[in-house]
């Protein structure tokens, strides 16, 4: 239901413009002056509401999980992209630059004067540029950093730039109520800013953490373990993430996104399963001890909490077993007796993690650990191959599979053709619970 009121409150926003707009009673101009005129300002709102969308606010990720949030932010983006940019083209009335003394309803022309037009070419030009850096961000010659400081002062001036286009060259935007609709949006759009990099590090502030141990687990990955300098303590779902910032300031860009493997209440403190992968993580291994680190989280939904299923079902590819390794700690936690299954795929055996406790886990009562390689070498005595569809079809062959639940994580190809190949089986989509951050 919480699901439901967001979507309905986002459309709500987004397409009140359209509503203010009929209410002031204005005749009726050519049908397609019309629809440009309906594109242009729910491109605009939509771009206001993206603030929002990308803020890691937990009322929005909490209910639908961060990546799904992220990725309706993607999706919505390219869909005003290209109501902004087709906009222009679909005016009839002709473009003069003031407005004739007899056409008060702004009818016979569309009245723009330079600035207006200006800011409107601006935003024009600017929007494409950002949509476009953020599909091919890996193909940029940018620290990651670098490009979120350019998208988030691209996507300000393309708010400031569109405001003033929508203000001054916007037939229905004169009007006080739907100038006041604006105005607001955008307080809500730069008011979001301000929490997510002001309010948060503030609050991060307040509540540091230090490094407590570094160690390597198997190639390129290591286990990285820290704790609260106060006794405040950290509170998560198994399965979740945080965005940690290790050795900045929190007012800093330098974050990043890593599932916590510890379970809740971890002795030793909160663990992270981290593979060398970039510019930052490839140095994981030279972070020492005491190194201060600060949090934003918890975020995500790959969590047991408000779900039921006969068995728990974990899936998954590389480092993301990463998140399923907190949960099936804290099943042991907990004492629960359902059956659990854990498939976890790897290229090469020395990638596995954590392989000596998930063979002693194995060998219990109710639970059962499948290792898969795709490239296994002599001797290997595990499953072969890739996990697809084959390979769920041999694991989770039992009768009542279907009403397991199942929470996938891993390669986005390899959470779709698992996805795929559960609900052939008769899983309901509502049993399987998957968590992606990369989608172009």
């Amino acid at each position: 239901m919480h699901a439901v009121v967001l979507v309905a409150a986002y459309l709500a926003i987004t397409l009140a413009p359209l509503v203010l707009s009929a209410l002031q009673g204005r005749a009726i101009r050519p049908f397609w002056d019309e629809v440009s005129s309906g594109l242009a300002m729910t491109a605009f709102a939509i771009l206001l509401v993206e603030f929002v969308l990308s803020g890691r606010f937990k009322v929005i990720s909490a209910r639908i999980g961060l990546d799904v949030t992220m990725r309706i932010h993607q999706l919505l983006a390219r869909t005003a992209l290209v109501f902004i940019l087709i906009h222009p083209f679909l005016y009839q009335t002709p473009l003069l630059n003031f407005d004739l003394p007899w056409d008060v309803s702004r009818q016979l022309t569309l009245g723009l004067n330079f600035e207006s037009l200006a800011s409107g070419l601006v935003a024009w030009v600017a929007l494409p540029a950002l949509v476009l850096t953020s599909i091919f961000r890996d193909q940029l010659p940018y620290r990651y950093e670098t490009w979120r400081l350019m998208h988030g002062i691209g996507a300000v001036l393309i708010a400031l730039a569109g405001m003033h286009h929508t203000l001054h060259a916007g037939r229905y935007s004169s009007d006080p109520v739907l100038a006041g609709f604006w105005v607001l949006l955008l307080a809500l759009a730069l008011g979001s800013l301000i929490y997510s990099y002001l309010i948060m590090p503030l609050k991060e502030l307040s509540r540091p953490f230090q490094v407590g141990s570094v160690r390597k687990l198997a190639r390129r990955t290591w286990e990285l373990t820290i704790k609260p300098k106060s006794d405040d303590g950290f509170k998560f779902e198994a399965g979740q993430f945080v965005w940690l910032n290790l050795g900045h300031s929190p007012f800093s860009l330098h974050e990043n996104p890593f599932s916590i493997s510890s379970a809740p209440g971890h002795e030793a403190g909160i663990q992270f399963v981290i593979k060398e992968a970039g510019d930052f993580t490839n140095r994981i291994g030279e972070v020492s001890p005491g190194t201060t680190a600060y949090l934003d989280g918890p975020h995500g939904n790959l969590t047991l909490k408000g779900r039921s299923g006969r068995g728990i079902a974990l899936i998954a590819g590389g480092v993301g077993v990463v998140p399923l390794l907190s949960i099936a700690r804290q099943l042991q936690e907990d004492r629960d007796n359902r059956p659990m299954v854990l498939l976890y795929g790897n290229r090469l055996a020395d990638q596995i993690v954590y392989e000596d406790e998930l063979k002693q886990l194995s060998g219990q009562d109710n639970r059962d650990v499948k290792f898969v390689l795709s490239e296994p070498g002599p001797g290997w005595s595990g499953l072969k191959g890739m996990i697809d569809r084959a390979t769920i079809d041999e694991v989770f062959c039992f009768d009542d599979a279907e009403q397991w639940i199942y929470l996938v994580c891993g390669p986005p190809a390899m959470l779709d053709v698992v996805e795929d190949a559960l609900i052939a089986r008769g899983v309901p989509a509502s049993q399987i619970v998957s968590e992606r951050f990369y989608y172009d």
